[in-house]
């Protein structure tokens, strides 16, 4: 079955009815009026029935049954028509992955690099949640979060990538520590380096107590330059305000710590792939 209903024969009669004539209907469609009418033809020809007459009393056009019937249809065609062609080129919506990072992840390094990502992949919105190591890991198993960032024993499980961090004990460069029993400026509990920091002062046969508690790295960061507490940290994590920790005064050397990228059980998708290779280029510790 072939269809006479051009889009472009429909917006032409229907622009012929709305303008009251041929040779307004030419300038609205910007075509000359020998056009209009010869696809006005075309248009009754392929339905084999007179839409427009002109009324020889008045001399203006009007509409016949047919063409009343038709120019119904053609103003819902063309609305459709002009619809869809608005949804089509519009951009597509940028589809979403959801990262999970540490608390304790430095933010300038954070930043730099999600910032990075954004940049390399405008067509991908990055929904990040921060959070513990193992609040983290929960979300991964409910599928809350496609990847995650976490802080863990080396090797302690399967990964996407995996970094070495290298700890070292820190204290204030200015205030001396002059307690006996250590106090510690840690992140809350579910953190890897409060339990490691806590082991190994235990190990040497002394006592700590807990001086600072905070969510984030840069209090800890602040504490410790105030003399509140020492606390064991990456290396990157040193500022100018720390002093390194020495075995001479009863802080031993510590193994490394491990910061994977780990996937949940499903398999990922194109753009949570895409994260994960940009994260495994890109992100150094």
């Amino acid at each position: 079955m072939t269809y006479p209903f051009d889009l472009d024969l429909l917006r032409t009669f229907v622009a012929v009815i709305d303008n009251g004539g041929f040779t307004r209907a030419a300038e609205r469609v910007n075509l000359t009026q020998s056009t209009v009418s010869q696809q006005i033809k075309k248009l009754e020809t392929g339905i084999c029935q007179p839409l427009i007459v002109r009324d020889r009393s008045s001399g203006t056009l009007r509409t016949t049954e047919a063409g009343e019937l038709l120019l119904s249809y053609a103003r819902r065609l063309l609305a459709t028509a002009d619809e869809a062609t608005e949804v089509m080129r519009r951009p597509a919506a940028p589809r979403t992955v959801r990262l999970g990072v540490p608390e304790d992840f430095a933010g300038r390094r954070l930043i730099d690099l999600l910032s990075g990502f954004a940049d390399a992949s405008p067509h991908i919105r990055l929904d990040t949640t921060s959070g513990w190591s193992t609040g983290l890991g929960r979300l991964l198993d409910s599928g809350e979060i496609d990847l995650a960032l976490i802080k863990r024993e080396p090797a302690e499980g399967s990964c996407v990538a995996s970094w070495k961090e290298q700890l070292v004990w820190i204290g204030s460069q200015h205030r001396p520590l002059e307690d006996d029993t250590v106090p510690l400026a840690v992140f809350p509990v579910g953190c890897i380096y409060r339990e490691r920091a806590m082991r190994a002062i235990e190990r040497s046969g002394r006592r700590w107590r807990i001086a600072y508690t905070s969510q984030g790295l840069m209090g800890v960061q602040a504490a410790v330059a105030s003399g509140l507490g020492v606390s064991l940290v990456p290396a990157n994590a040193v500022l100018p305000d720390h002093r390194r920790l020495t075995p001479a005064e009863g802080f031993e050397p510590q193994p490394e710590a491990e910061l994977a990228l780990v996937k949940g059980r499903a398999k990922l998708a194109p753009e949570a792939q895409d994260l994960a290779d940009f994260i495994t280029r890109n992100l150094s510790v």
